[in-house]
């Protein structure tokens, strides 16, 4: 059966184990996961250009996309690759494009990870499980039970950044001694938990400014359109990457260089697609502002206050001392961090009707 009959038979009826809609373009991973799901189930249609807000639709989907291109991608992703069928096809006067995915034989898997359908939906099969001391503290755990269910319907961009949460509360539920061998809410003397505590925590900033990055990246997939500005680009830069979701990945991390140097008001300005959702606001760009200088003290000077932190923190501490913060200090980040950016998911999944995982 061809990809125009099999579309034709099976369009606007309820996604199931072997179907599945998408209303625009996502990244090649999430394409690569759900043709995984499918080839470790029975087989499946994916269809993209069918929207799900309001019941299901026919949208079409443009070929400003690059589709093609998009699912190569997704298949070099998959081990072992699965028989897999894809196309543009017509219908009702509309573009939508499909991918046939044949039940495998032997067990697919992206990055090692393998993924099944269970009750129409994407699973992962035999995810590992978070297991915390059993006399450690009880905050953490608690918030990586709140973590795990922000993994439900969410973009992929925002998963991968819960799952590092996950892993920065795992290491502090692990290194008590370390990081703290009093109590969760005073400072770790230990020289070496001190270190630790300010790699912790800047590597939990760099995956806030990621996610930023990478939900720019599906907005930007998803529609196209939102690309086009006046800033000049160099054809070196265009040259340089193979396609266009290189170039896009490029152009997403480009317009992050404004948060990385402490400009959080810089980068939202420059940012439509962000400062349009109106969750950002002022008072949110400020502290955000604070933390982000925080992890360049901790960063670039061990934790060693100079004149340029001394110009957010006024008044409050000493040129030359040692900055430092407890664990209850860097839990309560984790969780501002993280509620802002599901704010941010929810709002950008709405507007943009990008796709979930």
């Amino acid at each position: 059966m061809d990809l125009q009959t099999q579309v034709s038979s099976v369009i606007l009826q309820p996604e199931n184990d072997s179907l599945e809609y998408k209303a625009v373009l996502p990244p090649s991973k999430t394409i690569a996961q759900v043709i995984c799901a499918f080839a470790n189930t029975n087989g499946g249609l994916l269809i993209l250009g069918v929207s799900e807000i309001g019941g299901l639709k026919i949208a079409g989907l443009s070929e400003d996309f690059r589709a093609t291109s998009m699912t190569h991608k997704a298949i070099d992703l998959l081990s072992p690759k699965p028989i897999v069928d894809y196309g543009y096809v017509q219908l009702h006067g509309k573009k939508l494009f499909a991918i046939s995915v044949a039940k495998s034989q032997v067990q697919v898997s992206v990055e090692n990870k393998v993924y099944v359908r269970t009750n129409g939906r994407l699973q992962l099969l035999d995810p590992p499980a978070q297991i915390f001391q059993p006399a450690g503290y009880a905050r953490i755990s608690a918030i990586n039970a709140d973590l795990e269910a922000l993994k439900a319907r969410t973009t992929d961009s925002k998963f991968k950044l819960i799952e590092h949460y996950q892993s920065v509360l795992k290491m502090v539920d692990s290194l008590k001694q370390l990081l703290y061998p009093q109590s969760p809410a005073v400072f770790t003397t230990v020289k070496e938990g001190k270190v630790l505590a300010r790699i912790l925590f800047s590597s939990m900033v760099d995956n806030f400014e990621t996610y930023l990055s990478d939900i720019l990246f599906e907005i930007y997939l998803a529609k196209p359109d939102t690309l086009k500005s006046e800033q000049m680009v160099k054809v070196e830069d265009v040259l340089n990457c193979a396609d266009i979701q290189e170039f896009i990945t490029f152009w997403a991390k480009q317009k992050i260089g404004k948060l990385q140097k402490g400009s959080v008001k810089g980068f939202i300005a420059e940012n439509k697609q962000i400062k349009d959702l109106d969750v950002v606001t002022t008072v949110i760009q400020d502290e955000i502002e604070k933390i982000l200088q925080i992890r360049h003290l901790y960063a670039h000077r061990n934790g060693i206050v100079d004149d340029k932190f001394l110009k957010f923190f006024p008044a409050i501490y000493i040129y030359g001392t040692e900055h430092q913060m407890s664990i209850d200090e860097i839990l309560d980040k984790i969780i501002y961090l993280t509620d802002i950016v599901d704010q941010i998911d929810k709002a950008t999944i709405l507007k943009y009707n990008l796709s979930i995982v």
